[in-house]
């Protein structure tokens, strides 16, 4: 079984809704990170500072073709294609170690429905 980690990127507020139409997707677990984002061009916000916007990180270990169905899934329900929206990639794993039993049985009944 071949597995990939899908990285989404999302703005703070987005966050729950990501996590939401991941695991309706058929996505596990996650681990969420605090991030700040900083576009092309700065933004100034009151004094002169700048503004930087909270975003939230999210990792998810899937076997890989769920890895693609939830990115689309995201891709469409989040609307991740304009500014400010967020972004999500995958990422192929060489190896492995530490998955949740659970979890793994999880994958292995995803690939036999497919097959």
């Amino acid at each position: 079984m071949k597995f990939s980690v899908l990285v989404a990127v999302v703005p703070e507020e987005m966050e729950d809704k990501a996590v939401d139409t991941a695991k309706q997707a058929g996505a596990g677990s996650v681990t969420l990170l605090q991030g700040r984002g900083l576009g092309l061009e700065e933004r100034k916000t009151f004094f002169g500072l700048t503004y930087e916007r909270s975003e939230s990180v999210l990792l998810f270990v899937l076997e890989r073709r769920l890895s693609v169905h939830v990115l689309k899934e995201l891709h469409t329900r989040l609307g991740l294609a304009g500014q400010d929206s967020g972004f999500a990639f995958t990422l192929p794993l060489e190896h492995l170690a530490g998955i949740d039993p659970q979890e793994l049985n999880r994958f292995e009944e995803t690939v036999e429905k497919d097959v």
